[in-house]
């Protein structure tokens, strides 16, 4: 090229390739699409978790009185600590209900018109908790606390399905982080409004309960206004015209093509499209590791110790020094970490890649847990050792944050194609969802086994996901959902294939 041209293009050469190498945002309107789904969708399952704590005393002093003067007689402790359990825990046996339904819901109505059904379940879960008060009914709470699981569980399948799908590639991971911020944003929510200077208070607890009835009131106003998953509406309902709108109010007239281009591509792949039952994956061998894969990485989720860190962060707070009053504010600070954590996540999960953060973040949650062991060992050794513990309990759960809290729900959309990403959603939250109900009966027994050793078991846990993903889970940062899926079958082949001179197949397990 002549001089003069070479410094005539020069500097649009350069500002080209810095607009390369610039990352991408997304459209204003796909965020908006986000954050409308996920107000009433995984937001409610964090809230939900959150706001049952702080009016523990004065509702089993509401069942004392409601029972007195029913029975004219004391109800016994042990009764009151039944009723108290069955009250908390019975969201868990919701949630797998939802999680059980959410997956067929999805298919039948849509991923927006099942987000937006599942708001009359909140509605109605708010309805019952404020009137429990009023008519001396704890009946009512158990049955609120149940339906508002059910809401939860249907939430937390199809919001990622949601956001996955409507998703560019290239920003699937930090859009697919949305249901971990809006989890750890709504315990974060939770957590303050049920602080004494806002519902925390003896005579707003109703009211408190009752609060799940507004983000599903805003999630009905907003959510109406963005587009269906481009993907459902092409490929299980053959909407071109919808797919095409849909894709340019989420993308931006410029982006859409290549997107459509790589949907049409994954409805050619799926001849004679229908979508698999859950027990269909268990049948299919080319979905074999994809779904022992997510089986796993949901079952860690909840036995990986963030429940038991939260059962002692009370107790270490306490060793502390931290006033009994002022422990509520040092909670919420907790939840406050995570939420920055899982906002630091969607960051740099599309840098980094989705492997390299869930293997870190497991890592570390082993680092701590020995740690975390030797502190509360060690606890009276020194006035500085509760610190440390406190430091600990902050560490595992930014530890927790910065991976398997929002990666694990990211790699269970994209190991999965358009016709078994239903079901294995249903499995996962099915998975996740006893894990949890598991924990919670579980753990006391643990801790009275282990005390502090306690811990031990979770290093173990986590220990052994770093191996498995390691081994087996492959990068899956800017791939098509097609591509993922044909690196799967070729490690399969791969291993098929790689036999030595006697015949015995070498089972190669890196992928």
């Amino acid at each position: 090229m002549p001089k003069e041209y070479e410094d005539q293009y020069q500097p649009l050469l350069i500002k080209a390739t810095k607009d390369a190498k610039r990352p991408k945002l997304p459209n204003k309107s796909l965020l908006l699409a986000v954050c409308a789904a996920g107000i009433g969708g995984t937001f409610q399952y964090g809230y939900n978790i959150a706001i049952i704590n702080a009016p523990t005393t004065y509702v089993q002093d509401f069942i004392n009185q409601t029972w007195r003067q029913r029975y004219q007689t004391e109800m016994s402790e042990d009764g009151l600590t039944l009723l108290w359990s069955t009250i908390v825990s019975i969201f868990t046996l919701g949630g797998l209900v939802g999680a059980s339904t959410g997956g067929t819901l999805s298919v039948k109505l849509g991923r927006k018109g099942t987000l937006l059904t599942n708001n009359i379940f909140a509605l109605l879960a708010a309805l019952l908790m404020g009137l429990s008060y009023p008519t001396g009914l704890f009946e009512l709470l158990i049955i609120g606390r149940l339906i508002s699981g059910l809401n939860a569980g249907i939430g937390i399948c199809v919001q990622p399905l949601y956001l996955g799908e409507i998703a560019p590639t290239s920003l699937r991971g930090a859009m697919g982080m949305g249901t971990s911020v809006f989890i750890t944003g709504g315990i974060l929510t939770g957590q303050v409004i049920g602080l004494r200077e806002l519902l925390g208070k003896e005579e707003h607890w109703p009211i408190l309960l009752s609060t799940t009835c507004i983000p599903a009131f805003l999630q009905f106003l907003i959510l109406p206004w963005f587009p269906e998953s481009p993907r459902y509406l092409l490929i299980d309902k053959g909407d071109e015209e919808g797919c095409k709108k849909a894709l340019k109010q989420l993308h931006g007239i410029t982006e859409c093509d290549g997107e459509r281009e790589d949907i049409e591509k994954e409805k050619n792949n799926l001849s004679d499209f229908h979508a698999k039952k859950p027990w269909e994956l268990f049948v299919d061998r080319t979905l074999r590791w994809q779904l022992l894969t997510i089986i796993l990485l949901n079952a860690a989720q909840q036995l990986n110790g963030i429940n038991a860190i939260y059962f002692y962060a009370d107790y270490v707070f306490k060793q502390s020094g931290i006033p009994t009053d002022k422990i509520p504010y040092a909670t919420v600070g907790t939840g406050a970490c995570e939420c920055i954590t899982a906002l630091t996540c969607g960051m740099l999960i599309d840098c980094l890649g989705r492997k390299v953060l869930i293997m870190g973040g497991y890592t570390l949650m082993a680092i701590c847990c020995v740690l975390f062991t030797l502190t509360l060992t060690f606890q009276d050794a020194s006035p500085v050792v509760p610190y440390l513990s406190m430091a600990c309990v902050f560490a595992f759960i930014l530890s927790f944050g910065l991976g398997p809290g929002g990666v694990t729900n990211i790699l269970t959309t994209e190991l999965f194609t358009q016709n078994a990403r239903p079901a294995a959603y249903m499995l996962a939250g099915s998975v996740s969802w006893f894990s949890f109900f598991f924990i919670g009966l579980a753990f006391p027994f643990i801790v009275i086994g282990l005390k502090q050793y306690c811990f031990l078991v979770f290093l173990v846990v986590s220990s052994l996901v770093v191996i498995y993903i390691f081994l087996v889970v492959p990068e899956t940062k800017n791939k098509t959902f097609l591509e993922i899926q044909s690196e799967f079958q070729d490690s399969k082949k791969r291993k098929i294939g790689c036999s030595d001179g006697a015949g015995t197949i070498l089972l190669s397990t890196a992928i």
